[in-house]
Formats: C-alpha cells, structure tokens, sequence
C-alpha cells in the first residue's frame, strides 16, 4: 500500500529551484534509500516532507491525503517525524528530558510511557544514562537519543537524514542495525545516507537523485548492482 506519494515536486529557497518535478512513493512497512551526491537536494525532500519547506508545485499525499499545505506541527501530528542531520538533540537537557520532548503530543501519560519504556528497550544505553546530560554523550550514542526521540511520538513514517554522519564504522553500524529493528516494529523508513552501499543493503527499494531530479529508482539489490551506481556512488568502476 503507498503510504506516501510525491508527484511532480518544485521547490527551493527564494528564486533558486532546488527539486525540478521529483516524483517517487514510499510503500507501507519498508525502507527506502534516497542517495545522491551532495547539493542533489536530498535533505531538501525532507524539509519539504516535514512542511519546514512549502513546494512551489506539486502534490505529497500522505495516507491518501493531500498534505503539501499543512504546517510542520500538523503533518508530525499525523505521523510524520524527522531526524535532522547533525541530530540537534538539547545537550543541556537530560536524555530523559530530550525524550519527552518527542512526546510533546501525547495527550495520555500512559501513552507516553509506554512508549518511553518501548524507546529504552531499543537503545538499552539511553536507559543507563537517561539522567545524564545529552550533550555528554558520543555522537553514536546523540545519534541514537535523536531518533528516540522521534520515536516517542510513535510515528508512522520516519524521515531519517544521514544518520550515519560523523559516527565511527562500528558505531554507524549499530545505527544501521537499530534502522533495521525500527522497521521491524512496523515503521516505514525514508533513508537520506551518505554511506550509499549501507543503505541499499538496508532498503527495499532506491532512489537516485542528481540536480534536484530523480534519475533512477529500482529495488535496492537492482540498484547497488548496477554499474552506473556503482561507478557514481559506491567506489566501482
């Protein structure tokens, strides 16, 4: 079932287009990759998802839904949540404090913490240290409150952007493997990463962009085999 759709999307900062008409579709339950080089206007896609960025033209439904005029706060309402790049957690604010700022709208406690006790089972580190200022953790481990606390408003479709930025190969990782067992939890993943290789082989299908267009899209397995890709994004050719 397509959860989310893009169809024929413009948009940029001031006179300058930076996405030209990209179309693509993200299914209910799976990962899907969107790769390119940088200034491809990945990172963009997102803001423009998180309502952060208005499109010029061009539609996004989101569950069968036209939501390209909404406001940030109702498109996260409806359960849509994004991990920024460089995860801008609050760093003087406790681990449990930077949580139960993604929860700001729950409206039941019990809900709430249900879903705090459902976050720290997932990333059993931010248990241990939920008392300890953010800004004293490791980046892999900031990486992880970041997408917790995205996670605590129990969102249907998380925006993930470059979480594998700054992290060292075997804490990028265990982010990877955490991606992998939030899907398993039945959240549908959309995958900005600048590791391309690691997020074919985590995604069911793929998307390439350059210059604000879509050039490619396949399964992922299709596209890490193809050459072009291989050559442009993952060290082949």
């Amino acid at each position: 079932m397509t959860l989310l759709s893009l169809s024929n999307l413009w948009a940029g900062y001031g006179p300058v287009p930076v996405l030209k008409g990209i179309s693509l579709e993200v299914h209910s339950g799976e990962i899907v990759a969107l790769i390119g080089g940088n200034g491809a206007g990945k990172t963009t896609t997102l803001m423009v998802l998180s309502g952060v960025v208005p499109p010029r033209t061009g539609g996004i439904t989101f569950r069968g839904e036209a939501i390209e005029t909404w406001p940030p706060h109702r498109i996260a309402q409806a359960g849509i949540r994004q991990v920024p790049e460089g995860r801008r957690i609050f760093p003087r604010l406790s681990v449990l404090e930077n949580l139960e700022i993604g929860a700001y709208a729950e409206t039941e406690r019990k809900t709430t913490r249900a879903t705090l006790k459902e976050v720290l089972s997932l990333f059993p580190i931010l248990a241990e240290r939920r008392q300890q200022a953010g800004g004293t953790l490791s980046g892999g481990e900031q990486q992880m409150l970041a997408i917790g606390r995205a996670l605590m408003s129990s969102p249907t479709l998380l925006l993930l952007d470059e979480p594998s930025l700054g992290l060292s190969p075997v804490m990028a990782e265990k982010i990877f493997q955490m991606i992998q067992a939030i899907q398993k939890r039945g959240v549908t993943i959309l995958l900005v990463e600048q590791n391309a290789r690691a997020a074919l082989a985590l995604s069911d299908r793929g998307y390439v962009m350059e210059m604000g267009e879509i050039t490619l899209t396949d399964a992922a397995a299709r596209l890490a085999d193809n050459p072009q890709v291989q050559a442009a994004y993952l060290g082949g050719g």
